[in-house]
């Protein structure tokens, strides 16, 4: 019994070490389970990626710092500095348009301001398409270095003077101009003669035309051209100086034909075309005209003609490639050959002097030109032509009342 017990008793005991041995060992298992599970839920954490919304918001954070830092303190790259180097000039270049501008403006506002000064004073009135000072017309009057004598004749008589002169152009619309190119020595002897006279009556239209009988073709083509250059005028006139003018009578003829396009009027003629050399107005090219014996197309008489503005325009356009015939007439007539242009014939432009012109004035057909057929122009006109203005020309008044 006792040894019974004894065995019970001593295998109680060892059960009871064996337990508190395992406890011991799982216990040591389960905690160092317990760390490692620790340590690798811990890197899953660390490695665990940041939500969508943080992501965006980072990376624009770090786009707006690139963009700073390329901006304002990257160095620039060799193309950017040449962008620079490129940007001065263009600067230098608007600042100088800015300033041309600005110029231009300045320019146009006092233009503008003349040209209301002038129309509250009864000048003609601009153009408002151009903006331009419109003239009504202009009328050149063709003379030579050796016409003093004439020109100081046509002063005497039709061709106002000074403040008058003036007044005419301001109210009127009216230019007249002695119309003179230069010498072949240019600034010579004969150029200062007419520098002086034009000092003393402002009066002179120059030219860059070398003078001579032979070049009046070239003369006519430069007058227009230079005139439609200067002038905004509905006509211009060419008439020489040894032919009186009626210039209120001129300007009522003119007037009437204003819905007309392209005018061109004057005392139309056709005349031989004079193949025979050594003959005063012997035409070199006389074979482009036909046969022997032929005449030429109708065209002005050249003591005096007038045509409109888009003509003149024309010939100032063309003039280096309009053809010259040796007679300015016939030059002028041939220009207008292949042009839809209205020739005029108008019998008024070329009337004789007394007592031809004097009978039609008493008959109340004023005449707007008159001159000698047999001297092209009125004989010895220096001398003659304050007859000729007493006896056909118009009332002083006339050029003050008449509408155009």
């Amino acid at each position: 019994m006792s040894f019974n017990k004894g065995r019970g008793t001593a295998g109680g005991g060892e059960d009871l070490l064996f337990r508190g041995t395992i406890s011991r060992k799982w216990t040591f298992l389960l905690c160092l389970s317990s760390f490692c599970i620790g340590i690798i839920l811990t890197n899953r954490m660390w490695t665990m990626p940041e939500p969508k919304e943080n992501i965006r918001r980072s990376t624009l954070q770090v786009d707006k710092m690139n963009l700073v830092s390329s901006s304002d303190c990257a160095p620039k790259s060799i193309n950017e500095k040449k962008d620079v180097a490129g940007d001065v000039p263009r600067t230098e270049d608007a600042i100088q348009t800015l300033d041309k501008t600005i110029s231009n403006l300045e320019m146009e506002l006092a233009s503008a301001k003349a040209t209301q000064d002038s129309i509250l004073n009864g000048a003609p009135s601009p153009d408002p398409s151009t903006g331009k000072r419109k003239y009504f017309m202009v009328i050149g009057i063709n003379t030579a270095f050796s016409s003093r004598k004439r020109r100081d004749s046509v002063r005497a008589t039709w061709m106002p003077q000074g403040e008058k002169r003036r007044k005419m152009e301001e109210e009127k619309g009216i230019v007249i101009r002695f119309i003179i190119g230069h010498s072949a020595t240019s600034g010579g002897i004969l150029d200062r003669a007419i520098d002086a006279e034009d000092t003393r009556h402002g009066d002179f239209l120059r030219l860059d035309h070398v003078e001579g009988y032979l070049e009046l073709a070239a003369k006519t083509k430069s007058y227009f051209s230079k005139a439609v250059s200067m002038w905004d005028a509905e006509y211009f006139v060419k008439v020489d100086d040894d032919v009186h003018v009626n210039i209120a009578t001129l300007g009522s003829i003119l007037a009437r034909h204003r819905s007309k396009p392209r005018i061109y009027i004057g005392c139309m003629k056709s005349g031989p075309v004079l193949a025979q050399k050594g003959e005063r107005y012997h035409e070199p090219e006389y074979w482009k005209f036909g046969e022997w014996g032929n005449k030429y197309f109708r065209h002005a008489t050249g003591q005096m003609y007038g045509i409109s503005k888009d003509l003149a325009s024309y010939i100032s356009i063309n003039q280096h490639v309009l053809h010259k015939y040796a007679n300015e007439d016939v030059s002028l007539g041939a220009w207008f050959i292949g042009v839809d242009a209205a020739h005029i014939d108008e019998r008024r432009l070329c009337c004789g002097t007394p007592p031809d012109c004097e009978w039609k004035a008493q008959a109340g057909n004023v005449c707007a030109a008159s001159f000698d057929w047999s001297c092209n122009g009125i004989c010895k006109s220096a001398n003659r032509i304050r007859e000729v203005h007493q006896k056909c020309g118009e009332s002083e008044n006339s050029i003050w009342n008449a509408t155009f």
